[in-house]
């Protein structure tokens, strides 16, 4: 099966497309919105004070330097104060104020936005880690997982790091340079005329720089997927890596990616750095031309030293921003690719979902039905075809046949990891589309042929199996689901007993025994249904009774699927059925539908047929 294909970005046309691509972020954050209404709004007020004392921020230079001047004889156009000495005290005096305003103001917008970009891409990333939860089994057998991982962790990491480093800071520059725009244009049009001309310049050149910027961004961003993908594969892998010596080949890839994701970012900072540059240069030649044309004006009588001085304070406040955009471009355009690739994975809808009429909250009693059940996973390939089957509530059913038969699709259907391409699947004479997802789920107990424990106690990779939860599994109830498994010995003679901690996947334990916590897990579930996918297969004679007996024990009483090929394990069900090519080829008695297979029983237990 191929890797499930998420939508493919649009082609970068400059920094513009980089706001499209955070922007398509908003609708998955408003939700988040109101309850940061709060400090987002302290911020706007600490943002707004901050432009006023930036603008304010020059004027007393400007009272210093014209007083000065005035005192020392030069023939000034505004009147000179009758007491100099005290317009200089009044003058630090109100620089010192405006000074320490402004750092106040600025440290209250920077928390507050902080805290709420912090906590609303926190819930994205929450959003986003129960989205994939919520996706359909078939997503997640063609996902890469490490690719999934970078998303939730790095690519929000780094939409969280650009919007605290780059974006706030932009923002509050680019409320400055308005602001003092207005206030240059007021002091002199003309002066004014020539800090203008250079922006257009600045967005001619940027444009290109930006568009190949944003591109080798998302593709160092996809870059880091792969690597992370081919990281997560070889360490879950590393029996099988270490069992073969593949360690050099696995590092020769590693390494391949690695330098990959090395060249692009070298790439990127390379256009980043030029781009400073041009602005910088941009930003002198500006710089120079006001000079010139505001001594001129100087001269001229048309302003004071110190108001040109002050337009030459704004002139460096104003192109502040060009340089922040500049500098940020990498981390803006690295925070878009971020974004695209986070909301890729958000728009990805369910296969499964719960329909508007989904009815939930009743216990059923087990009785299951298939209708003339097609399904696929490939268009045109069906892999069930037209099955029919009946299991009355408390009643063992043995499937047998080939491996690819469809055995385990017909589990898939019981717990809705998918639905049915046609034809109905019911429980108790309830179409399963017409229950929630969680009331089908809870409703069956399934215990696989490698049963996964989490890297947690014990006592919670048991506790977990229940319908609500963890936290709704008293500490009695899950020492009795060990109990009836047989794990209750074992468990006790572990260091920390019920809270030692499992390593990932459980493998610090025995096949034998991650099976009869797993099975202590079905029992806490006590649902009315029981799937057993080949659950004994594997095990070492001993361990395999002492499973089989867990087993029974779990099952008493309950409707069981066994999806098996232990031909024990058949004859102990009230029917087998034989399914072969996707079709229920045969059905009834143990011991007859056996006896009719079994040279292909034969056949399959020699590896002849697969």
């Amino acid at each position: 099966m191929t890797a499930p294909v998420l939508p493919k970005p649009r082609k970068p046309q400059g920094i513009r497309e980089a706001v499209p691509g955070l922007r398509r972020l908003v609708p998955h954050v408003r939700a988040h919105l109101r309850r940061q209404r709060t400090l987002i709004a302290g911020g706007g007020v600490a943002m707004a004070l901050e432009v006023v004392m930036r603008l304010l921020e020059p004027w007393p230079m400007k009272f210093v330097i014209d007083g000065v001047i005035g005192h020392l004889g030069a023939d000034l156009s505004q009147e000179q104060p009758d007491n100099l000495q005290q317009v200089l005290v009044l003058a630090c005096l109100g620089l010192l104020v405006v000074v320490l305003m402004r750092a106040l103001a600025s440290y209250a917008m920077t928390v507050c936005f902080a805290l709420a970009g912090n906590r609303l891409l926190t819930s994205v990333r929450a959003d986003a880690f129960a989205h994939l939860q919520r996706l359909s089994l078939g997503f997640h057998d063609r996902a890469r997982t490490g690719d999934l991982v970078q998303r939730i962790t790095s690519d929000v990491g780094r939409l969280k790091e650009v919007a605290v480093t780059a974006a706030l800071p932009l923002v509050g520059n680019l409320a400055t340079l308005a602001a003092m725009l207005v206030v240059v244009l007021v002091l002199d049009w003309q002066l004014a005329l020539c800090m203008l001309v250079v922006f257009p310049v600045f967005l001619l050149t940027g444009r290109t720089a930006t568009s190949r910027i944003h591109t080798v961004s998302r593709k160092q961003r996809k870059a880091e997927g792969h690597l992370a993908t081919l990281a997560t594969e070889t360490l879950s892998s590393m029996k099988v890596v270490q069992a073969y010596t593949l360690e050099p080949e696995m590092q020769s890839r590693f390494a391949s990616d690695n330098v990959k994701t090395l060249k692009d970012g070298v790439k990127a900072k390379k256009l980043s750095a030029g781009l400073e540059r041009s602005t910088d240069v941009l930003v002198g030649v500006a710089t120079a031309l006001v000079l010139y044309v505001g001594a001129q004006r100087v001269l001229a009588g048309a302003l004071t030293p110190g108001e040109l001085v002050v337009f030459v304070t704004y002139l460096k406040a104003a192109f502040k921003p060009m340089r922040d955009l500049a500098k940020y471009t990498g981390r803006i355009a690295q925070a878009a690719a971020s974004a695209e690739r986070v909301v890729d994975l958000l728009e990805q809808e369910p296969r499964v979902r719960d329909a508007s009429w989904a009815r939930s909250g009743r216990r059923l009693r087990g009785h299951v039905e298939l209708e003339d059940v097609w399904l696929s996973y490939v268009p045109g390939h069906p892999v069930l075809r037209g099955v029919d089957l009946r299991v009355a509530a408390g009643k063992r059913v043995a499937i047998v046949g080939p491996s690819g038969a469809g055995k385990s699709s017909l589990a898939g259907l019981l717990l809705r990891m998918q639905d049915p391409d046609s034809g109905t699947v019911r429980l108790d004479g309830w179409d399963l589309r017409d229950l929630t997802v969680h009331d089908v789920r809870s409703q069956v107990a399934m215990v696989l042929q490698e049963s996964l424990l989490f890297a947690t106690s014990i006592r919670d990779n048991i506790a977990m199996g229940a319908p609500g939860g963890a936290g709704s599994v008293t500490d009695e109830q899950v020492v009795e689901a060990a109990r009836v498994a047989g794990a209750h010995e074992f468990i006790i003679a572990l260091p920390q007993g019920y809270d030692t901690v499992v390593s990932e996947r459980g493998t610090t334990l025995s096949g034998g025994q991650r099976q009869r916590i797993a099975i202590a897990r079905a029992v806490v579930r006590d649902a009315p249904v029981v799937v057993l996918d080949e659950a004994t297969t594997g095990l070492d004679g001993a361990t395999e009774e002492e499973v089989t007996a867990a087993l029974d024990r779990l099952t008493a009483g309950r409707t069981t699927i066994v999806i098996t090929h232990d031909l024990d394990a058949a004859r102990a069900a009230d029917r087998v059925l034989w399914i072969d090519g996707g079709r229920v080829a045969d059905s009834g008695r143990p011991d007859e539908v056996l006896a009719r297979h079994a040279d292909e029983l034969e056949e399959v237990a020699s590896g002849a047929r697969p």
